[in-house]
């Protein structure tokens, strides 16, 4: 099924089962290539990486350093004979000891992004590698909230090769960056393209949103489900994750979850196999300067808090939303915003600018923690300590 925002897909299962009989479950884009010169390659200790040319972005030499720690995964749901589901995606290894990151929806039977439908882990994993190799993987974890997932291959005999991550944080739109993955299939392809925006909200395998991510015009179609999207230093930046396309094809937008966010979901899913997000628990619409000016409040940004979950942290600080009843709403530049609550301007003394801003602070803490709350409540600007709860599922 394809809908407007589909994760960057799994192929169908005859292909998915053809593939594994070969091997032993957000256009190319304009590429910023230059003339280079000499590259040299960094030694992290887990991975490497690519170091920039002098004079700019070398495809060639990415492609060359990144591609043989990108593997295809082919993932079985049910029986192997008779699988229910069964589909093909990508992932890239990120140790010695045969750690390899994907999507979640790459190892199990989710479909669309966006929640709502029961998720299953897949029976079956096997990755096969550049060489030719196809071994089994064991799911050590999946975060649906990121739709990151951590599998683990037995390392002895093959030659691994751990790719490093970047900092997503860095990223400037305009960057040129570089895609590998299996799109429809075909292993080890190379696409590239350029960072077309950041600090995106998109869609998870649950009812709630990813922030932060990247924005891409880099080839992404099904199959290249969690793949790396690399910078122009060989370093990882994001995980190719959905396309937001109205033919399933890329005629749309690719998006990729930040790396950093990535590896806060690693960290957890190797410790716990499990990971949770802070959770603040209100429903509220991004304030900018006209609506302010509207409404009458000194601050140009911030969150208007329309809803608070009872019983949950919000509650227990006494913040308010703006209540049900017919004067709590009015239309303003065509649609309907919420007016009478607490308006959110800032998370630990950072102001909240961009529209997702607030859930992207709050995800960065963890369940228990508490934070102090900058809210404006009846014209006057005042301080409220938060104690964080964890993220429900729904």
């Amino acid at each position: 099924m394809i809908r407007p925002a589909v994760v960057a897909g799994l192929t169908a299962l005859l292909l998915a089962l053809a593939l594994a009989a070969c091997g032993g479950d957000d256009s190319t884009g304009g590429a910023a290539t230059t003339t280079t010169t000499t590259t040299t390659e960094a030694d992290t200790g887990t991975g490497k990486a690519v170091a920039a040319t002098t004079s700019g972005f070398d495809p060639q030499a990415i492609y060359s350093e990144a591609a043989p720690s990108v593997v295809t995964i082919i993932s079985l749901v049910g029986d192997s004979a008779n699988p229910t589901s069964a589909g093909q995606g990508s992932g890239f290894v990120i140790s010695d000891d045969g750690e390899i990151v994907t999507n979640a929806h790459v190892v199990t039977d989710a479909t669309e992004a966006g929640g709502g439908t029961p998720i299953n882990e897949a029976d079956e994993v096997y990755v096969e590698f550049g060489d030719r190799n196809q071994v089994p993987a064991e799911i050590i974890g999946t975060d649906l909230n990121a739709d990151v997932a951590l599998i683990k291959v037995d390392p002895d005999g093959l030659d691994l090769e751990p790719i490093e991550l970047g900092d997503s944080e860095s990223v400037q739109v305009g960057s040129p960056v570089a895609a590998i993955g299996s799109p429809f299939g075909q292993e080890q392809s190379l696409s590239v393209g350029i960072v077309s925006a950041t600090d995106r909200s998109i869609d998870s395998l649950t009812e709630f949103k990813i922030d932060g991510a990247i924005q891409t015009d880099t080839s992404i179609n099904p199959g290249n489900s969690g793949g790396p999207l690399i910078g122009a230093d060989g370093r990882v930046i994001g995980i190719d994750q959905q396309i937001n396309t109205t033919s399933g094809g890329n005629e749309g937008v690719g998006f990729a979850v930040p790396i950093n966010l990535v590896k806060r979901s690693i960290d957890q899913l190797r410790d716990n196999g499990k990971v949770e997000y802070a959770y603040i628990g209100v429903k509220s619409q991004p304030l900018y300067p006209q609506l302010a000016e509207k409404l009458g409040i000194d601050a140009p940004t911030g969150s208007l808090i329309s809803s608070v979950v009872p019983g949950g942290p919000a509650d227990e600080a006494d913040l308010q939303g703006s209540g049900d009843g017919q004067d709590s709403k009015i239309e303003f530049q065509g649609r309907k915003v919420a007016v009478g609550g607490d308006t959110i301007v800032a998370v630990d003394g950072e102001r909240l600018q961009a529209e997702n801003d607030l859930s992207r602070l709050i995800a960065t803490y963890n369940p228990g923690d508490e934070v102090s709350l900058t809210i404006i409540r009846d014209g006057k600007e005042m301080d409220v300590d938060v104690t964080l709860g964890a993220r429900p599922g729904t």
